[in-house]
């Protein structure tokens, strides 16, 4: 299957590319290809096969969810490299001047 130009183009506005005419022109020739490619499964015999949405069988691998007691104030401050009073002090994440 062969992606015309403005296909392209729709595929890049949808994913809000801006893309130059020969960036259009590469990518219509390697989505058309990766299509052709995909094509291909069409001609799978597929009668028979079962059909799935995993290839393995998963297992939820999560612990319950069991109230526990929290650390104390003192064992969390004592591995803090800076505190003030029961607070850990860190470098500013954003900046204040920006509106």
């Amino acid at each position: 299957m062969a992606l015309t130009k403005q296909e392209v183009e729709q595929i890049a506005n949808l994913a809000r590319l801006e893309l130059t005419d020969k960036q259009i022109s590469m990518y219509q020739e390697q989505l058309s290809a990766i299509l052709a490619y995909a094509e291909r499964l069409n001609e799978l015999d597929l009668e028979g096969v079962e059909e799935t949405t995993q290839p393995v069988t998963l297992t939820n691998v999560m612990r319950a969810d069991v109230v526990e007691g929290s650390l104390e104030i003192e064992r969390v401050l004592a591995n803090a490299p800076e505190k003030q009073g029961r607070q850990i002090m860190i470098q500013a994440v954003l900046d204040e001047s920006a509106d």
